[in-house]
């Protein structure tokens, strides 16, 4: 079953042409890493995908309903969790919650707790639970920033650039994590990290100039001229 599908998805910004045509496919319980250079349109595709930017023309669907129209609070009502490019967690309030304050978005009563304290265990936050957000360091708040995805329970978990500023040993953590949730959730993940990239995705797809290069398996994409020569640096 596919959970997320686009159709003809374009994006012009003052006639500049970000994201151009673009159809695309998830099935449920993939994961699928969105790799790119700089500039590619990852980001703008990903923010059309879950609702913080309306796109110029083309259709999104999300378990099978057309929510093209829907603000980006109703598709996390539905069950898509997305985490920022740059961390937004909430500095002054402590850790946990920040982790409820996602949760609620979701759920109510005793349940909130219960996805809190299963979130931070999941990303080793939870002796950092007690601290205010602002304090932890900027690694920490990106996992921080993953519990928060965590909490509400996601069908489809959208992460932009989660290895970013994380330490090798964290960047581990956070590949055995992928492998954990790989199967329970579906997960889009736009990552620069080749060998993040290589170890835990089951699908890649490349996006340049704001159009789907190429689409197949980790091994498929790392041997493919065409990549090579658009974004891995040689050929």
């Amino acid at each position: 079953m596919t959970i997320l599908s686009t159709r003809g998805l374009s994006k012009s910004f003052d006639g500049l042409q970000a994201v151009t045509n673009v159809d695309f496919d998830l099935p449920q319980g993939e994961v699928r890493a969105l790799i790119g250079p700089n500039g590619a349109g990852k980001t703008t595709l990903v923010g059309m995908i879950c609702g913080r930017i309306e796109p110029t023309s083309g259709r999104v669907q999300f378990d099978g309903q057309d929510i093209t129209s829907l603000p980006a609070h109703a598709r996390i009502m539905r069950g898509m969790a997305y985490t920022f490019q740059i961390t937004s967690v909430f500095a002054r309030l402590p850790v946990t919650e920040n982790v409820a304050l996602a949760a609620r978005r979701r759920l109510t009563g005793g349940a909130v707790d219960s996805a809190v304290e299963n979130a931070l265990a999941r990303v080793g936050l939870t002796d950092e639970a007690h601290e205010e957000a602002g304090n932890l360091s900027y690694g920490h708040q990106r996992l921080l920033e993953i519990a928060m995805g965590l909490a509400q329970s996601p069908r489809l978990l959208i992460l932009d650039e989660p290895t970013q500023g994380l330490s090798e040993g964290e960047i581990d953590d956070f590949k055995a994590l992928i492998r954990e949730l790989a199967g329970d959730t579906t997960i889009l993940l736009i990552e620069h990290n080749m060998n993040v990239v290589m170890e835990t995705a089951d699908q890649v797809s490349v996006l340049n100039f704001g159009e789907i290069l190429a689409e197949g398996t980790p091994q498929e994409i790392h041997e493919n001229a065409a990549v090579q020569a658009a974004y891995l640096g040689t050929g």
